[in-house]
């Protein structure tokens, strides 16, 4: 068969026009719903804070925000789970102070995340724990509590949403500092454990604000005393664990995303600057403040960034190592 130089070229530049195997064009992130993973269960303050981001981040992405709670031991099994899903940015986990920082130290070995199988996204929020008892409770104060922790070491209990979570750790400090000895009950959430505490069933309890400020707000529970450095300004006429004769005293939680590590840059990237748009966002700030909380301030802005997010991780790690060595914390 005869076939022309015109023919050749012809047939060349049709080849060219023919997409190769693997060479097509990738569909625009996202280009489905996106997965939120909260790592406890509902009514807690990490489900709180993800449905309040998924609700603002839907329709800037154009896409659903989905909300799955995927609870136990302590965060780790939802965070697992996101360290070892598709990389592809449509699985994220909704971090925590415990996923993210304590649990590293407190679980040690038994740990089947480490810090590098995790890419930080963005910080939503810091909120601080409240030291509260049940409205029927004899204490007053966290003197009265004490004095009482003290009188009978090992009788009295508090109730916490779970082994080596930031309540828990804020009360190792809070009994190093008082040297008292009250006894943790852990619950699997804040939920069942809110719900023990205003039955009278625990003689006092620490949570994150947002998750139990309803509660107080309705007089079910008593607030002793705020983790904060300063007063809260949701409940700002409840004294902070320094001014009620537990010096130098802080400890914030606090709440973001992270994705698997394989995730494509770019895909961080768009979704860091996402949730820095929405931190910022009056409205957003106006809800979370109204449960205690305040915005993540990881820029000069006040909002967050994938890079300043992982720096402040970082320094949480070894923060709340020191914290759990010296308090002896442990997960039995």
């Amino acid at each position: 068969m005869h076939v022309t130089r015109r023919g050749l070229a012809a047939a060349a530049l049709a080849a060219a026009t023919v997409p190769r195997a693997g060479a097509r064009a990738q569909p625009a992130w996202p280009a489905r719903p996106v997965r939120f993973v909260v790592p406890f269960p509902p009514a807690g303050t990490t489900d709180i804070t993800a449905r309040i981001a998924a609700e603002k981040l839907t329709p800037r992405l154009g896409q659903q925000v989905i909300v799955e709670n995927r609870a136990g031991a302590t965060g780790n099994l939802g965070a697992d789970h996101v360290a070892r899903s598709e990389p592809d940015g449509y699985t994220f986990l909704v971090c925590t102070i415990s996923t993210a920082a304590i649990n590293y130290s407190l679980w040690g070995a038994r740990m089947t995340v480490r810090p590098e199988d995790l890419a930080a996204v963005g910080l939503l929020i810091r909120v601080p724990n409240v030291l509260f008892v049940p409205a029927a409770s004899p204490f007053r104060s966290v003197a009265e509590l004490v004095a009482a922790a003290k009188e009978r070491p090992g009788a009295l209990n508090y109730g916490s949403a779970g082994s080596g979570g930031s309540p828990h750790m804020t009360m190792e400090m809070f009994k190093l500092r008082t040297g008292v000895d009250i006894v943790h009950v852990p619950f699997r959430g804040a939920g069942p454990m809110l719900v023990e505490a205003v039955a009278g069933r625990l003689d006092a309890g620490c949570d994150n604000m947002p998750s139990c400020i309803g509660h107080i707000r309705d007089g079910r529970l008593r607030a002793l005393a705020v983790t904060s450095a300063q007063r809260s300004h949701a409940l700002p006429e409840v004294p902070t664990l320094a001014e009620v004769g537990v010096p130098d005293f802080e400890a914030t939680a606090w709440f973001g995303i992270q994705a698997p590590a394989r995730t494509p840059r770019p895909i961080i990237e768009r979704l860091g600057r996402e949730l820095d748009a929405i931190t910022r966002e009056p409205d957003y700030r106006r809800r979370i403040e109204e449960l205690g909380g305040a915005p993540p301030g990881l820029t000069p802005e006040g909002g967050t960034t994938p890079e300043a997010f992982e720096a402040f991780i970082r320094d949480e790690i070894v923060r709340w190592a020191e914290v759990v060595r010296v308090s002896g914390a442990r997960i039995d």
